[in-house]
């Protein structure tokens, strides 16, 4: 007698196998899709190499970086330093900028530190403080200083060179707001010098401390002044040469004219040429008219 025996077969077909998210109290995972051998894992936030039957390969993730290595269960280090940081390194006068810190290891990597984690303190410069959170409030000056922060995190310290900026340059202690700028003045008559003054005339020239600023002359100095010669031009009777010093870079020259020094206003002389020598500018009136004619040069700076 014949007998059948029915056999099932199985069927497996190689094919990408997809999981749904899985969560648990203490973390997420997105879904993810293993290729046929399992070999890779991915998903939006990392990668995972391994093969069936075990985990072997690299495992990587990409918000915060974090790399596994199969095999090694952890990472042995010896912290060497401490690293701050701050991005940029310059901050305006009266203005903050946040400071970080890292654990600097043996093998040149990092490990980032709560920032108010650290004991911060400042070092020199015009730093007003830095607070427990690591934030760095400068203070006014009168030009670009450097000033020093220091931190210190579980017996390493490390420091950072900051830059502050003279981001306002009339507003400096009591030379605030007086339209000379700071720098000038303690350039030249140190810090809280009533001397310094706009008003002050410094030497025996007759110029106001404002007006050697803006003209870009040296105060306490009686032949630093400012000079303008009038001369006709040969053989021109209509035009006028006049030679004016010094001119300095970022400034502005305009020369003004008018009939009557006890009446009318200053305007600008049309149709100037005029050309340098030097700190020296002759100008070129094209329109002598009428029998007087007064000149006057307006300097102004930004």
């Amino acid at each position: 007698m014949k007998t059948t025996i029915p056999i099932a077969l199985l069927l497996l077909t190689a094919a990408a196998l997809h999981a749904g998210p899985r969560s648990s109290t203490s973390y997420n995972v997105l879904t993810d899709t293993n290729d046929a051998g399992g070999k890779r894992a991915t998903s939006v936030n990392y990668t995972n190499d391994g093969s069936l039957g075990g985990v072997t390969g690299l495992s990587s993730a990409a918000a915060p970086a974090r790399t596994a290595k199969s095999g090694y269960i952890g990472q042995l280090y010896n912290v060497s330093g401490l690293q701050l940081a701050a991005s940029p390194t310059t901050l305006n006068e009266g203005g903050t900028r946040q400071l970080s810190a890292a654990q600097l290891l043996d093998d040149s990597t990092t490990l980032a530190v709560p920032a108010a984690s650290v004991t911060w303190s400042v070092v020199s410069g015009p730093l007003n403080s830095v607070s427990a959170g690591g934030l760095a409030t400068a203070a006014t000056v009168f030009q670009n200083t450097g000033a020093i922060a220091e931190g210190s995190y579980l017996g390493n310290t490390g420091v950072i060179v900051l830059n502050v900026l003279d981001s306002i340059p009339d507003n400096f202690g009591s030379y605030a707001a007086d339209q000379v700028g700071d720098d000038w003045q303690v350039q030249y008559f140190g810090q809280g010098n009533p001397n310094a003054a706009p008003g002050f005339i410094s030497d025996g020239s007759g110029l106001t401390n404002l007006t050697k600023f803006v003209a870009g002359l040296t105060p306490g100095d009686a032949n630093s002044r400012l000079v303008l010669n009038i001369a006709p031009v040969p053989g021109q009777p209509t035009q006028m040469s006049l030679i004016f010093s010094p001119i300095v870079s970022g400034r502005t020259y305009t020369l003004t004219s008018k009939t009557n020094l006890s009446s009318g206003t200053w305007t600008t002389v049309p149709g100037v040429t005029f050309s340098d020598t030097g700190a020296q500018r002759t100008l070129t009136d094209p329109s002598v008219v009428g029998p007087r004619k007064f000149y006057r040069m307006e300097i102004s700076r930004p």
